[in-house]
């Protein structure tokens, strides 16, 4: 069976694994130079390679870490107990866990305790649909009270949600939450946090080594065009005035993106994908010569900063693997359309060097060895109040034509272990569901007769 796959990113490329697995001749398309995505490197002016975007593996990170097992990658997997804090008022406090809550120094004490309540009541709770049409901050008010909504929780939703922070789902704060509570070990809650020596670049590429010595294909620099469909059925891909048949057509690039390769799928179905929505991203690195915060993650609630979170990946990537240097990464989320977006290099480093500098009036320009802006428009999907019906499925309207993207997650947070999990759940739909129809065939596989059709 010959399986197209549109997109060499995380997801792309495992699934490209979990198909070879099972016999299928897999080709990836991917249309940059590189494969990776929002897992690729980026060379710093020395030639060092670094993450473009902030990533960590988690002790809790169970598919992930199986697929390093499966790859021989264990060894390069190193773990460390870190520490995270919440800019406040001007000051950093530690929030590594419900005793750092209920010692929180700018609430009262009944605020601190409803805090550490709510943080409990969040990370324990196990039906998580009953959220789905309640508003985070509706929710967050009646568990916390107003002022440790408007002084701690406020803030942090509209650095993350902007201008749609008010119609979030608290199924949002509980899959966040969540996701620390996941990493914690024992009584004491330590948090263990980490990452692969080479990053997530090594592990896309041990998945791409072995795609092709199972006989898969890569193909860099290929942009695709179209997904052929013809009487409602994918058929293959179109590069210029040729076309490449493939028995099953996977698309593992964001809604919007995807829709512009499928003009001639139903009009229904391209409604229902202009209706999902996605938030991009900025993301300043600051390349320094010293550490800075001493913390693996700084959430920022304090309205007077552009960006959400300060993530300073050298409090568990020792610098030693990435040149000696020290890595803050600076994240705003933003609309698409965001003028945000519109922004030069210069204007955002400006802007985000005199906050840097507000946090940390010690910081002296002097010790930044680079500065890089990094920006992707559709970085994370949109989830609104009830919006379970604007979730993408797998299986499309049009016959051996399949979607896996992150905005199929939700409640999910997206990272790399949910697009692992992902991708092999998308793997087996797509294995069942193709050797069903070739039961149908009385086992006859579809034969292709030239590897290429002239498109007129």
């Amino acid at each position: 069976m010959k399986v197209a796959v549109v997109g060499g990113g995380m997801m792309g490329v495992s699934l490209g694994y979990f198909l070879a697995q099972e016999g299928v001749a897999v080709e990836i398309y991917e249309a940059s130079s590189d494969l990776g995505g929002l897992a690729g490197q980026v060379l710093l002016e020395d030639g060092t390679s670094v993450d473009r975007f902030f990533h960590a593996i988690l002790s809790s990170d169970a598919y992930l870490r199986q697929l390093c097992d499966e790859l021989n990658l264990t060894s390069h997997l190193q773990l460390k107990e870190k520490r995270m804090g919440i800019y406040h008022q001007g000051e950093i406090h530690p929030v590594n866990g419900i005793f750092d809550f209920l010692r929180f120094p700018t609430l009262r004490s009944i605020d601190r305790l409803r805090l550490c309540l709510a943080v409990l009541c969040t990370q324990y709770l196990r039906a998580w649909r009953r959220l789905e049409g309640v508003n985070a901050e509706e929710w967050l008010v009646k568990l916390c009270g107003e002022r440790v909504f408007k002084s701690i929780w406020r803030p942090m939703l509209r650095s993350k949600y902007g201008e749609v922070f008010d119609d979030v789902p608290a199924t949002q704060i509980w899959a966040s939450t969540k996701s620390m509570r996941s990493i914690c070990a024992g009584f004491a809650q330590k948090q263990l946090v980490g990452h692969l020596i080479g990053g997530h670049l090594a592990l896309i590429n041990a998945l791409a080594k072995n795609i092709e010595k199972m006989g898969g294909k890569i193909h860099l620099g290929r942009p695709v065009q179209e997904i052929m469909i013809e009487d409602g059925r994918a058929w293959g891909l179109r590069f210029g005035n040729k076309a490449i048949p493939y028995e099953a057509v996977i698309a593992t690039v964001p809604a919007p993106l995807y829709r512009q390769l499928i003009p001639d799928a139903p009009p229904t179905y391209h409604g229902f994908l202009d209706r999902i929505e996605y938030m991009g991203i900025i993301v300043p690195l600051l390349v320094l010569d010293r550490p800075i915060s001493g913390y693996w993650r700084l959430n920022i609630a304090d309205e007077r900063f552009s960006y959400t979170s300060l993530i300073e990946t050298t409090t568990f990537i020792d610098p030693q693997f990435l040149g000696g240097h020290h890595l803050v990464y600076l994240p705003k989320y933003t609309m698409p359309d965001s003028w945000w977006q519109q922004l030069s290099d210069d204007e955002i480093q400006t802007i985000w060097l005199y906050e840097f500098e507000t946090m940390f009036p010690a910081f002296d320009q002097s010790w930044i060895r680079q500065f890089l802006v990094h920006r992707e428009p559709y970085f994370e999907p949109v989830h609104r109040l009830d919006g379970t019906d604007h979730i993408p499925s797998i299986k499309t309207p049009v016959e051996n034509l399949y979607l896996a993207t992150t905005a199929q997650f939700y409640p999910k947070l997206n990272n790399c272990e949910s697009v692992s999990k992902h991708a092999r759940h998308v793997a087996q739909i797509v294995l069942d569901e193709q050797c069903h129809c070739y039961r149908q065939q009385n086992g006859q596989t579809p034969q292709v007769v030239d590897n290429e059709r002239v498109v007129v």
